[in-house]
C-alpha cells in the first residue's frame, strides 16, 4: 500500500507494503511492534526518538511533554520538531490553548516526512494531541496511517488504522 503525507507545500509518499501491522527493523536488525501500549515508555537508552503532543511556548511539564523532557532530552522552549531523543508535534499554542486540528494535521504530516527521511531512527509515538488536548483517538490517529515502519504508534489507535472485516472486526494482527 503507497500512502502520502503532505506538509504544507511538501509531498512525501511512503511505501508501507502488503501490511500495516507488519514488524518493523531498526538499524540494529531488531524487530519491534507496530503497536505497543498506552502508558509503555521504551528506555531511553535504546536509542528511540520519544514523540510527544507539545505547546508551542515549549513548556513541557505534564503528560508525555514531561517524560520528554526529563528522559528524552526534549529541551525547554522548544515546542515543536527534534531535540535530544525526542519530537515534538504542537497541539497547543503558546498560551496553552488548543490548536485548531488543521495546525496539529499539518504538523502531523511534517513529522511524517521527517521519520520517512530518516528511515535509521525509531520513532516511538504517543497518543499526540489526545491527552491534554482532548481530541479523541479517532480524530487522531487516522492522521498517523502513512507512517512510516519505524514508527511504532499507540495500540489504543489499532482499531482506526487496521484494515476491517465485511463484519466490522479487525484482521488479526498477531499482537
Amino acid at each position: 500500500m503507497i500512502l502520502i503525507a503532505q506538509a504544507r507545500h511538501n509531498t512525501c509518499v511512503i511505501d508501507r507494503g502488503d501490511a500495516a501491522a507488519a514488524p518493523m527493523h531498526n538499524r540494529n536488525s531488531m524487530q519491534i511492534e507496530r503497536y505497543h501500549p498506552d502508558g509503555e515508555q521504551p528506555p531511553a537508552s535504546a536509542g528511540w526518538i520519544w514523540v510527544f503532543g507539545s505547546n508551542l511556548a515549549g513548556r513541557h511539564g505534564a503528560g508525555a511533554a514531561l517524560v520528554g523532557a526529563t528522559t528524552f532530552g526534549s529541551e525547554r522552549g522548544v515546542g515543536q520538531g527534534r531535540t535530544g531523543q525526542s519530537y515534538a508535534i504542537p497541539t497547543k499554542d503558546e498560551k496553552l490553548s488548543v490548536l485548531p486540528f488543521e495546525s496539529i494535521r499539518d504538523s502531523v504530516a511534517e513529522f511524517l516526512l521527517y521519520a520517512a527521511e530518516h528511515p535509521e531512527l525509531q520513532f516511538f509515538v504517543t497518543r499526540v494531541g489526545c491527552g491534554l488536548a482532548g481530541y479523541k483517538d479517532a480524530r487522531i490517529a487516522p492522521l498517523f496511517a502513512p507512517s512510516p515502519l519505524n514508527c511504532s504508534l499507540p495500540k489504543n489507535w489499532a482499531p482506526f488504522l487496521e484494515p476491517r472485516l465485511p463484519s466490522g472486526r479487525h484482521r488479526p494482527t498477531g499482537l
